[in-house]
């Protein structure tokens, strides 16, 4: 009976183990210590190790899209408010964290955390929690975050000149490469560093400095025409500030965000805690 005991212990013990050998196998890791050679393989030539990691990346990337797919807009949401927290981290100095610290600092239970983190093929150690720098490599190259994207802007009014001094874009990835607006006073003018350009040039500037993402800062009357001229121009993606739901298609992406409407869903969250 003892005996039996312990072979079932070893067999629970044995499937235990699977899913982590698993997740090291996929994840590329090695069963070897770093430096040391694998036992019974021969050290691969330099194209050998070139279409290795070249098959890698591959993989890597097309890793990436399928998560990005899968992952629903609310978890999307979270992840970049996880990321804005973990660079905060990163550049103070810090090195690991936990989902109960992560969780309080974006007001999410510890265990939503670990559900989106796990998402992204992240696992945690027992005890330390997440590697901060790997969390943020993971979320940047899953947000798109990983690359440059070139981005400009259209309308300088108020909300166009305070985007256009924000510094915060630079480092998540996001490159504001131009201007417009039709207003004779701002044309010419210096904002941020970027000049503002006359946006009955938009396709002959967007021809010879071509960009993926716009931001359309502009009154609702002007915002579908101008869309449609992006569209025109091969626009990718659309960060849209005017209040009107802009609907363009497949072909393109687009986020609505409505400053107004966000108000009045923090005013009914306000008045719900009454």
């Amino acid at each position: 009976m003892e005996q039996r005991d312990r072979q079932a212990a070893n067999e629970v013990d044995a499937n235990e183990l699977k899913p982590t050998l698993n997740t090291q196998l996929s994840g590329g890791g090695s069963m070897t210590e770093p430096g040391q050679a694998d036992s019974g393989c021969s050290e691969p030539d330099g194209t050998d190790r070139k279409a290795t990691s070249d098959l890698s990346q591959n993989e890597q990337v097309v890793d990436e899209i399928g998560i990005s797919q899968r992952l629903p807009q609310p978890a999307v949401g979270r992840l970049s408010l996880y990321y804005r927290e973990l660079m905060r981290l990163l550049d103070a100095g810090d090195s690991s964290i936990n989902s109960q610290e992560l969780g309080r600092l974006v007001d999410v239970s510890p265990a939503v955390v670990r559900r989106d983190l796990s998402a992204l093929g992240t696992i945690g150690r027992r005890g330390v929690g997440y590697d901060i720098a790997v969390l943020v490599d993971r979320i940047g190259s899953v947000l798109g975050s990983g690359e440059q994207w070139s981005v400009i802007l259209v309308g300088v009014g108020s909300l166009g000149h305070a985007l256009l001094r924000y510094r915060g874009f630079e480092r998540m990835g996001f490159r504001l490469s131009a201007a417009f607006d039709n207003d004779p006073k701002l044309i010419g003018t210096n904002i941020g560093g970027i000049e503002v350009l006359d946006s009955a040039s938009l396709e002959a500037v967007l021809q010879t400095e071509p960009a993926e993402l716009a931001i359309l800062a502009l009154p609702a009357e002007h915002a579908g025409d101008v869309a449609a001229r992006l569209l025109a121009c091969e626009i990718n993606g659309i960060l849209n500030f005017a209040p009107t739901t802009l609907r363009l298609g497949d072909s393109v992406a687009v986020v609505n965000v409505d400053l107004a409407s966000e108000l009045q869903r923090l005013a009914f969250a306000v008045q719900s805690q009454k």
